[in-house]
């Protein structure tokens, strides 16, 4: 694909930062996925390691949407703020306390 010739040369950069590479893979009903996040993966690009998201995909998905909020859950995470983390505590305290109830 020729971004310039598509998007022209303003969406064409000489050199960047890759700071995430999402994998888009064909969701299959017999594979467990990490739904919340908490696994990290990485991958190496050029000697260095990258954070490195698996999504399953199916026809009928909104990929941008996926991939939006992908990107956003990853730059709140290197601000500091973590939602898959928070939900587990959440969750695991709302269990202790129904547990001892």
């Amino acid at each position: 694909m020729n971004v310039m010739t598509l998007f022209g040369a303003g969406a064409v950069r000489n050199q960047t930062h890759i700071s995430l590479v999402i994998k888009l893979e064909n969701w299959q009903q017999d594979k467990q996925y990490d739904r919340l996040g908490l696994d990290e993966e990485k991958t190496k690009i050029i000697e260095t390691e990258v954070p490195l998201l698996t999504v399953p995909v199916r026809p009928g998905r909104n990929l941008a949407v996926i991939l939006e909020v992908a990107a956003m859950n990853f730059r709140l995470k290197r601000m500091g703020y973590n939602a898959a983390l928070q939900f587990t505590n959440k969750l695991t305290e709302a269990i202790a306390e129904d547990e001892f109830d």
